[in-house]
């Protein structure tokens, strides 16, 4: 066998093993690049989904129980991953347990609509709704109840002219030691807001806020009204008519300092400066004039004078 014909043997076989490697590398690549599928299992809505109330205290004399507000709520259902509940009042948790006592504030005697979401695999959802009669204690000291709203309703704006009508301060404090501000020295849209609040023949107080289509907020609190930035003017919803929760105050103060009297505002919590709290504690408060205390989402206690509309 001469040597050109063995070269040319060992030429066609380096050929063909070529051919062979850059084959197997392609369908490897190919392989490589085939998407992969996952799976969030069946949306499987939760079922037999049950709904049990018990108002403290409720008895033949007491249909609305007791007076304390407290409701043991208690939800279960097969395939839940967790329970939204709305207490028919404004306020709604998430329930991972799906039992809890909540207390209602609003004193007198109202009916709440309990609505829960139970929440199933990829948001599958299943809803059962109860209505319950609460009876709350609590009664607004008169003297706060006839300054704040007169004998119906009064109309409130922020007091601009006067010293520290905004100011913040440590949590612990009761008076605005880190910034007060000067007369008529913030933006304009935190003036022009008007507050007013107004009871019921059950002497239930409600607020409604006007501000002009913008409400000023502190830059550490504008992600929780749904914005981003500095301190500025936003387009924030004040949400209509909202009843107001009114109870002895849960912070440290004393009577020098303090009427020990706050009240939670439904929904974002805003009057007309946004920090992010929603409950107000009532520092003083005479027939034309009123500062007022709260907690705001960066931990500082906020503070703001407001006056009755001229």
């Amino acid at each position: 066998m001469t040597s050109d014909f063995i070269n040319l043997i060992n030429t066609q076989y380096m050929l063909t093993m070529n051919k062979i490697v850059v084959a197997a590398v392609l369908l490897f690549s190919l392989s490589a690049c085939e998407k992969q599928s996952y799976s969030f299992g069946d949306l499987k809505a939760p079922t037999e989904l049950t709904l049990t109330t018990a108002v403290a205290g409720v008895d033949a004399a007491n249909p609305g129980g007791n007076g304390t507000g407290n409701v043991q709520i208690t939800v279960a259902a097969k395939g839940a991953l967790t329970y939204v509940i709305d207490f028919g009042d404004g306020q709604q948790r998430v329930v991972p347990s799906g039992s809890l006592t909540y207390k209602y504030g609003i004193p007198g005697t109202a009916d709440y609509t309990i609505t829960v979401n139970a929440i199933g695999t990829g948001g599958s959802m299943s809803t059962i709704s109860k209505r319950i009669r609460v009876f709350v204690a609590f009664q607004i000291p008169a003297n706060i109840l006839s300054a704040l709203t007169g004998a119906a309703s009064r109309v409130w704006v922020t007091d601009k002219d006067a010293p520290g009508h905004f100011g913040v301060g440590p949590n612990d404090a009761f008076s605005p030691i880190w910034y007060s501000a000067g007369p008529n020295t913030r933006e304009a849209c935190a003036y022009d807001d008007e507050i007013t609040f107004s009871r019921d023949a059950a002497n239930r107080v409600s607020m409604t806020v006007d501000n002009k289509g913008a409400s000023f907020s502190i830059g550490a609190s504008s992600a929780f009204y749904g914005f981003s930035g500095a301190d500025n003017c936003f387009a924030i919803n004040a949400g209509g008519t909202k009843m107001l929760i009114f109870q002895d105050a849960t912070s440290s103060s004393t009577p020098a300092q303090s009427t020990r009297i706050q009240f939670t505002v439904p929904g974002n919590g805003i009057i007309n400066f946004g920090t992010g709290g929603t409950v107000y504690e009532i520092l003083e408060i005479t027939p034309t004039t009123m500062h007022i205390r709260n907690i705001g989402t960066d931990g500082n206690s906020w503070y703001q004078k407001l006056k009755v509309k001229p």
